[in-house]
């Protein structure tokens, strides 16, 4: 029998490399600028076209390399991060395995430029599905140029997996805003589609906070400093009034690198509690330094997961650190042992201030209370003498008010009389059918009402539109805005109004009749992540979206108090819509119980 096992050409394993490696663009955009900040950068531009299916390029000022490290940094397991196994505990650059540039070269064209700044001329390298097609030298300036294009040009079925350009976009951005974020000092810029979105200085961390996430952001920061001898803390805590419905600001930080951890996630939202209202959110931006030995950041293929030697104790340091900042900057309530007695109040009257006189007692000399007296000889000092000429209207007055009592109490008893649904702990409906009983859950029906409605609008006809007396600001990051820009025919289709939009705001002087003024930023807040996260490539499923964002976000909600009418009304709509057995996201909005069901759950 002929042997089966061989091994695999190197293009076929880099290939499946890749799969591990480069999952989308946003994969590529992570490992080019780690490789750029690892070679010393302190300029570095990403330049992108189609959301990166076309073009990924990371142009920066580092060290460069020879022409023989260029042709070296292709091929696989070659780096020059670590030389033996103990090297992975004491890791402080970002790339180490030496994977990542043979994995893109694999599935795509890269064209690479670099030059050292002691040499006259550079090195141009052409790769295609990770065969060398040319190598020459060329003049360019110091540092490192990267070219990745068509991306998965040789892997047509991983290609359609992509999503939306607006959807990979997405995860570009949140990959640049990591980076951005982990190293304040370099100057960013991020061009898409010849567009600039992101042109980021060199400065501090608060700066960067605000540069990135917009203006209003410097107000919602509080400061977070501690020292200990296992861990460093610094960064910044977003104030509890400014939490959101959704997990988005929210960045930890080891050592320079972002992290993912629901352990460490856990214990600053318990330092928030008591804090934060049902469902809400706290937004950080929190950077932990602790040595190199006592992490492993090789536990998985992305590098976002971190196993510490000492995850307890980090709990109780991060939570006791955020609770202490939260009370010192009196975003908590804390006991204050240190009063300043200058606010105290004197029980002694200063020397200098006005005398102020006694009160004066009336008595009068000649009141008897043993003395026989008619009503109207009995006078009170202290109260005014009542007009009691008018008597008899204060009880007809009273008599009509019980008369009204008895007819509401009448039309109530009425009302109960003739009831046909009822609401069981603020969440369910319960109406009587000629089968049975229908429950019905009370947000989902409202999510199907709302969703059908606001579909029609946006697809079908106009919706009516409520002007503001005064036109609403709001302040978004600016590829929030960017987004609202891209959406604002569908929005206006929907009854937003819109006046002016600029790189950090957009103002607002119409929206739906069926919104309030108050739910203005939250519905546009609930709809970007909504868009950000689940949004498909057909245009209508566009519509889609939007119309379930806000249905989602306007429903009636559990512990609502609905009256009779307002339960009938509901139920009443509900079955007059299209589609009334399903909410928006495939939940069932009612459940019969016929006669028989219920007759069978009371036999023994």
């Amino acid at each position: 029998m002929s042997d089966i096992i061989q091994l695999l050409p190197d293009h076929v394993a880099n290939q499946i490399a890749a799969g591990e490696v480069v999952q989308r663009p946003a994969s590529v955009v992570k490992e080019l600028l780690e490789n750029a900040i690892d070679a010393g950068a302190t300029n570095i531009k990403l330049l992108l076209k189609d959301a990166g299916k076309t073009l990924i390029q990371v142009i920066d000022d580092g060290k460069g390399m020879s022409a023989t490290d260029a042709r070296m940094s292709f091929e696989r397991h070659a780096t020059s991060k670590i030389q033996k196994a103990e090297d992975l505990f004491n890791l402080c650059t970002k790339g180490f395995r030496g994977e990542a540039l043979a994995s893109i070269a694999a599935i795509s064209h890269v064209e690479l430029k670099t030059k050292q700044e002691n040499e006259e001329l550079g090195t141009c390298l052409k790769i295609e599905g990770s065969k060398i097609v040319a190598q020459d030298f060329i003049s360019t300036s110091k540092g490192t140029s990267m070219a990745v294009k068509n991306l998965f040009y040789n892997i047509p079925a991983r290609r359609n997996f992509l999503k939306s350009d607006t959807v990979e976009t997405r995860h570009i951005i949140d990959e640049f805003q990591r980076v951005a974020l982990a190293h304040p000092t370099i100057s960013f810029l991020l061009h898409h589609n010849n567009n600039e979105v992101y042109h980021l200085k060199g400065s501090n961390l608060r700066k960067r906070i605000v540069a990135i996430f917009g203006i209003k952001m410097n107000e919602k920061l509080v400061p977070i400093n501690e020292q200990t001898d296992i861990v460093t803390i610094n960064g910044f805590i977003a104030k509890p009034e400014f939490s959101k419905r959704k997990r988005g600001e929210q960045f930890f930080f080891v050592n320079d690198r972002f992290i993912k951890s629901s352990y460490l996630n856990h214990a600053v939202v318990n330092a928030f509690d008591g804090l934060l209202e049902q469902g809400s959110h706290p937004s950080y931006f929190l950077y932990l330094q602790v040595p190199t030995n006592s992490i492993d950041i090789n536990i998985h293929p992305t590098k976002t997961e971190i196993k510490f030697d000492n995850e307890k104790a980090l709990y109780a340091m991060l939570r006791a650190t955020v609770k202490h900042s939260l009370g010192q900057y009196n975003v908590a309530p804390v006991l204050d042992f240190n009063r300043d007695a200058s606010l105290d109040t004197s029980y002694h009257s200063n020397k200098n201030a006005s005398t102020t006189s006694t009160p004066k007692i009336h008595v009068d000399p000649d009141f008897n209370p043993f003395k026989e007296t008619t009503q109207k000889e009995i006078s009170y000092p202290y109260r005014k003498e009542q007009n009691t000429q008018s008597w008899e209207s204060l009880y007809t007055s009273v008599a009509i008010s019980d008369e009204e009592k008895q007819e509401e109490l009448f039309e109530h008893q009425q009302e109960i009389k003739t009831q046909k649904t009822f609401q069981i702990q603020r969440k369910y409906l319960m109406s009587s059918i000629k089968s049975g009983v229908v429950l019905i859950n009370q947000t989902l029906a409202h999510q199907r009402i709302l969703y059908e409605e606001f579909l029609e609008s946006i697809t079908v006809k106009e919706a009516n539109s409520q002007q503001l007396l005064f036109p609403v600001k709001i302040s978004f990051s600016s590829q929030e805005i960017e987004m609202i820009y891209t959406m604002k025919s569908e929005l206006e289709n929907a009854g937003f109004s819109f006046d002016e939009f600029t790189k950090d705001s957009v103002t607002i002087k119409g929206i739906p009749v069926s919104v309030i003024e108050s739910k203005i930023t939250i519905i546009l807040e609930e709809l970007l992540n909504d868009i950000n996260f689940e949004v498909p490539d057909a245009s209508f499923s566009h519509f889609d979206v939007m119309a379930k964002s806000f249905a989602k976000t306007l429903s009636i909600k559990t512990g609502t108090q609905l009256s009779v009418k307002e339960q009938e009304g509901l139920v009443h709509d509900l079955f007059s819509c299209k589609d009334p057995s399903v909410s928006p996201f495939g939940k069932a909005t009612f459940k019969t119980l016929t006669l028989n069901e219920i007759d069978h759950l009371f036999k023994s």
